[in-house]
């Protein structure tokens, strides 16, 4: 890979079975808002450079290692999405997904690691 593709961590994805004391939990941490869409999408707080998205989770698992999800930053989500099929890896969605996060929105897609770890690409547009 001769150009660079991913850009740093975007953020790690928290599922939870209460978003609203999650939230609280994080707040006291001096994480901040930035940004939330309707009570049904996802939260994203920060704290420098770290971003933690907090979603309602039909079956979060409330364990050790309960985080669901590690999203890198790319510039360009078309150029990852082929570097990682030529690697072998299919995207989870099976396709390059978009979401109405942020102002312009994300695209994103999700492939399995080597420990079935999620790994989430995701360019903001």
């Amino acid at each position: 890979m001769e150009e660079k593709l991913m850009t740093g961590m975007a953020h790690l994805g928290l599922p939870t079975a209460d978003v609203d004391k999650t939230v609280h939990f994080y707040k006291q941490l001096g994480f901040e808002v930035d940004w939330q869409g309707t009570k049904d999408q996802s939260i994203f707080l920060k704290n420098g450079d770290c971003v933690i998205e907090i979603y309602q989770g039909e079956h979060p698992a409330l364990a050790d290692g309960s985080w669901d999800h590690v999203s890198l930053s790319t510039p360009d989500i078309e150029a990852v999405y082929s570097y990682t099929k030529s690697l072998g890896y299919e995207a989870l969605e099976g396709k390059i997904c978009q979401l109405p996060f942020y102002s312009n929105g994300v695209r994103y897609f999700t492939i399995l690691g080597p420990n079935h770890e999620k790994v989430e690409f995701s360019q903001k547009l």
